[in-house]
């Protein structure tokens, strides 16, 4: 029988998660998925689900899930794509509607090609010759790292002289954090600039606990960076990004940072804390990471293909 192909609705969140679920056992043996992260893929406001979104189903069970979203306005165009093992034609059906829409995208963003990226497992269950055959190719790699939490052990740090380290408590605090994110992101591969309303939707502003962000500044430079965290992935805790200014690495800002957001989580009573990190940064993170006691849990390809 054909896999039948329909898009996704708010109301298959739950089903979604659960296949990602069953790819994350097989791919790095446990399920990491969460039914909000689900949900807020689904309600992004820069994508259509009837003409964005695609599910494959074998009888009645879905096997293969992909989304596509447009951040650029430009050629870069953005795809996740999950298939079972034993369902390789599911998810070229899948990359067949992906591609063609990606071209639409672009078409209408007045570009001349989409360029597309997708994040895979380093041993994804999608068949990567699959991808190669199609034209695609691995062009970055990104390290999830984690480390456990000790409350007895991880406490709180003391902040030096002509330092300053806050919560993120009000709405200018939250302005200040975005700039930060923009000006210390910018240089990294694959960075999109997003305004301040995007933004808020891309950290799920109003789910986000406000007091697991923090700023810091100094006497000479004022506001130098930040560290926003999430405490809502059963998983693990989770640093969702960190960035300091450029003219202020290199004082321990970063570890400070770091530092402070294990303590708080032991005391809040989590075992694990996560994060991602390019394996090709150029400002120093995974030697600041791996300074920190943080190990690499499982590796994610960048994927591309250019589509005239």
């Amino acid at each position: 029988m054909p896999y039948a192909l329909r898009p996704a609705g708010l109301a298959d969140a739950a089903a979604v998660t659960d296949l990602l679920n069953e790819i994350d056992r097989i791919e790095i043996g446990r399920p990491e998925t969460d039914l909000h992260t689900v949900e807020s893929d689904l309600k992004r406001p820069d994508i259509t689900l009837e003409q964005d979104s695609w599910l494959a189903f074998d009888g009645e069970r879905l096997v293969a899930y992909g989304l596509l979203w447009d951040e650029s306005g430009g050629e870069r165009i953005d795809v996740d794509h999950y298939v079972l093992p034993d369902h390789q034609r599911a998810g070229e059906l899948l990359l067949d509607a992906m591609e063609a829409r990606a071209r639409e995208k672009a078409t209408e963003n007045g570009a001349g090609r989409a360029v597309v990226h997708l994040h895979l497992n380093a041993e994804p269950t999608t068949d990567k010759a699959l991808l190669e055959r199609r034209g695609w190719s691995a062009v970055r790699r990104y390290h999830v790292l984690r480390r456990p939490l000790d409350p007895a052990g991880d406490l709180v740090p003391e902040v030096p002289p002509g330092v300053r380290l806050r919560a993120c408590a009000d709405e200018r605090d939250r302005a200040r954090v975005h700039a930060l994110h923009q000006s210390t992101f910018a240089a990294h591969f694959d960075f999109q600039p997003r305004t301040y309303e995007q933004w808020l939707h891309d950290v799920d502003a109003d789910l986000l606990d406000w007091s697991l962000v923090w700023l810091v500044e100094t006497d000479d430079l004022g506001d130098t960076g930040f560290l926003l965290a999430r405490d809502d992935r059963e998983a693990m805790a989770w640093v969702r990004s960190i960035g300091v200014r450029s003219e202020a690495r290199g004082r321990g800002l970063g570890g400070l940072l770091l530092r402070h957001a294990f303590a708080v989580f032991a005391a809040r009573g989590r075992d694990t804390i996560g994060l991602g990190v390019d394996t090709a940064n150029a400002t120093g993170a995974p030697a600041l990471y791996a300074r920190h006691g943080l190990d690499v849990h499982f590796a994610v390809d960048t994927w591309e293909t250019v589509l005239a």
